[in-house]
């Protein structure tokens, strides 16, 4: 958890920097800065996968300790249960369920020169240091953490494309600073490695490892990143290293690549060390550090990027208990780490077909985890990042020209096709009908509809058949249903742009989930080309194998179809059958069947999965059936029992912000059902008061009469008169409406 006197140095060190800037924004006496309410340690145990590294809002470094490399647990570099450090690398993913990146890992220390980082198990026999949680601090854009196997205080922070370290070093002869390339990567993983000690101040190189997207006929995959370090002081000697063995030159590559720089230093001197990256040259990596950070100030980086992530988060203000912020505005960070930055400051990108390209009137973005975000993350970002939707639109239709599809989870110049799908397309249906279309709009659907008329992914079967048979294709059901609602998107765009026959054809598709409803046992569940459902069914299976589902079951899965909820409700048979349905998923035990269970499946209340996003808009289904009262005692019951402050707070995969966003919108008290449709469902707010600030307006949501025991809604009112519906439009919060809940402890 947070250190108090490392809040107390955040909020001197920000006051300071707002007196001197002359700023306006300057906090009441006693008023805490947003900031003080991040801990970014919230999701570090358990399976939250999150880093609790320095990161600028959406920036391209992300500049994090590493403890761990090998493991489910680990996809992010970083365990809260861990005893030591390895290291401290500049790229990291958030909450994602594969592990991928940790570039440039840096490590000081002292003594003899250990070229492994050792083990967690004996710490001694490399490079690897312990520390103490009670020693160890973070805060937006910054971390902090004393290792004790060499009295070295680490300091980090960023801009969005430069890490900075700060290191206050001991007496010593024997003070050195490791870089080491090969780290995270097994040798049959690293395409390239390369070091070149530029002078006594500089070293540049670059790291090319095969990462996460597997190359095929598709698309190209390299993933390349370089880099530029200054040092503040001069260093009297270095190493380069090549299989561990020494070189006598400046400059080495391969496949297993380190270098050592060493100091003499003296008692509580500090070095800093500054790291530019870029996917194109070193020369960029240089630019982007020369621009971004171009003096020895440590303070002053640390200060600029606090007061980004003020401003941030100042865009939601809410009133509740000190817990609750903590939750709130931890999750509302963690919505905003991604997608990431994939640009230089001369606009220089690498593209999905490897050639040098240049990101013209809109900044480019990656780590698109499409589909966990399309469904409130994106939804949460049109509403507070108007702008930044724009360009993330823009960076998808980039990916489109480059290499022929929309995004379905690009990670650096690569696609790796990761889940099912193609979620690019409600988030661009959602920005439209938003009126975010600073892009061509024809081009945009001629993408989505070039998308899904692919012949990969099912997509070929699903033409084929009408649906997708589970003895033609793999995971057929979940795929099938996912495809539905994106069809419906796209029918619901070619209809508002005057495309008739793609509107009746796309339709017909989004209405092909029908097909997998299974009567005999009022749930989805597999439909074979001889039109036969399977048999024997088990509704609690789920592998990493053959099966029908993606990361669930058929209990998970068979209440995804929020494009028509209405037509789902009927195959129930009734509002009332389908209600039961609801309470029997959250009601059933938990257990789920298969040889290799998928272990992304968490969060388990019944059958019901927060910890994975196909169940996270099933507590909203009862407003659909007149029973909104349960709506709101499950979504309380998941925002008690399933976020909370400490460092297992996050019941699954964080995943790139969906997790956290889900709060965000659940703790005001509406949440997207259908991302798409611009409508946001009643459930119940946990703040007493929420302000989004939407360009120069305001809208404010407040809960009277909240508490505990009050978690009932009783009565709304918006714009001061009585409202009788169970939702909000995207248009009553963007012209600045007020709605305002009246709770009580009696089921309406």
């Amino acid at each position: 958890m947070k250190n108090s006197k490392m809040k107390k140095y955040i909020f001197l060190l920000s006051v300071v920097s707002l007196m001197l800037s002359g700023c306006s924004s300057e906090k009441k006496d006693g008023e805490k800065k947003l900031i003080e309410y991040v801990d970014p340690f919230i999701g570090t145990a358990a399976h939250g996968h999150t880093f609790p590294g320095a990161i600028a809002p959406f920036g391209m470094v992300q500049l994090s300790p590493d403890t761990g490399l090998e493991g489910w647990d680990w996809c992010s570099g970083y365990h809260h249960t861990d005893s030591s450090i390895i290291g401290f690398s500049h790229t990291h993913l958030s909450g994602t369920g594969r592990s991928d990146l940790m570039d440039v890992m840096i490590m000081p220390t002292t003594g003899e020169v250990k070229l492994n980082s050792g083990t967690k198990e004996n710490p001694d026999s490399g490079y690897r240091s312990r520390f103490s949680h009670d020693e160890e601090w973070a805060s937006p854009g910054y971390y902090k953490v004393k290792l004790q196997d060499y009295n070295i205080m680490a300091e980090l922070t960023v801009s969005p494309r430069c890490g900075f370290h700060q290191y206050t070093f001991p007496e010593s002869d024997e003070s050195h600073i490791i870089l080491d390339l090969a780290h995270h990567y097994s040798t049959d993983s690293i395409k390239f490695l390369s070091v070149d000690v530029v002078d006594n101040q500089t070293v540049t190189g670059m790291r090319q490892t095969k990462g996460w997207g597997e190359p095929n006929e598709l698309y190209w995959s390299n993933q390349q990143l370089y880099f530029a370090i200054r040092f503040s002081k001069p260093f009297h000697s270095f190493q380069v290293y090549s299989d561990d063995k020494s070189l006598d030159k400046k400059t080495a590559s391969g496949r297993n690549i380190k270098a050592v720089v060493n100091y003499k230093t003296e008692e509580g001197e500090k070095i800093l060390v500054k790291v530019g990256i870029s996917a194109v040259s070193a020369e960029n990596a240089i630019q982007n550090l020369d621009t971004e950070i171009s003096e020895w100030n440590f303070e002053e980086t640390l200060t600029n990027v606090q007061d980004e992530w003020e401003k941030q988060l100042s865009k939601i203000k809410i009133e509740a208990e000190e817990n609750e912020k903590v939750i709130f505005y931890t999750a509302l960070y963690h919505s905003l780490l991604a997608p990431y930055l994939f640009n230089d400051v001369n606009k220089e990108y690498i593209g999905f077909d490897g050639e040098v390209h240049r990101a013209e009137g809109f900044e480019n973005y990656t780590v698109m985890s499409l589909w966990d975000t399309f469904r409130a993350a994106n939804p949460l970002l049109t509403i507070i990042e108007p702008n930044r939707v724009n360009d993330i639109i823009k960076s998808m239709m980039a990916q489109y020209e480059q290499y022929g599809l929309l995004p379905v989870w690009p990670l650096w110049s690569s696609e790796t096709n990761c889940m099912i799908g193609y979620h690019a397309i409600p988030v661009i249906v959602d920005a439209y009908f938003k009126g975010i279309r600073d892009y061509d709009v024809e081009k945009v659907y001629e993408a989505m509809k070039t998308s899904a008329m692919q012949d990969n992914f099912g997509v070929k079967e699903l033409k084929q058949y009408g649906y997708i048979p589970y003895d033609k294709y793999n995971k057929s059901v979940s795929t099938a249903l996912e495809y539905c609602f994106d069809d419906w998107c796209i029918a619901r765009m070619a209809k508002d742009l005057g495309k008739t026959e793609d509107y009746d054809y796309f339709m017909k598709r989004s209405q092909s989930y029908k097909n997998y409803f299974d009567k005999e046992y009022q749930l989805m569940n597999g439909f074979s080309s001889t039109g036969q459902f399977r048999r024997p069914f088990d509704p609690f299976y789920s592998s990493y194998g053959e099966c029908d589902w993606v990361e669930g079951n058929s209990w998970q899965y068979s209440f995804f179809a929020p494009h028509d909820i209405p037509g789902l409700i009927s195959l129930f048979g009734s509002k009332e059958k389908f209600a039961n349905a609801l309470d029997t998923l959250f009601s059933i035990h938990s257990n789920v069947s298969g040889a290799d269970v998928p272990i992304d499946i968490t969060g388990l209340i019944g059958q019901y999965a927060h910890g994975n996003e196909p169940s996270h808009h099933v507590a909203y289904l009862y407003n659909f059936v007149g029973q909104p009262y349960k709506t709101q005692e499950k979504v309380h019951q998941i925002m008690k029992e399933l976020y909370t402050t400490k460092p297992d707070g996050l019941c699954g995969n964080e995943d790139c912000g969906q997790m956290s966003a889900w709060y965000v919108f659940s703790a005001m008290g509406f949440y997207p059902v259908n991302p798409a449709d611009g409508m946001y469902i009643f459930g119940k707010p946990m703040v007493n008061s929420a302000e989004i600030r939407v360009g120069e307006k305001t809208f404010k949501m407040i809960a009277n009469d909240l508490n505990d025991k009050n978690i009932y809604i009783q009565s709304v009112k918006l714009n001061g008169k009585e409202y009788d519906k169970y939702y909000i439009t995207h248009e009553n919060i963007m012209q600045g409406d007020t709605l305002e809940f009246y709770m009580g402890n009696t089921k309406k």
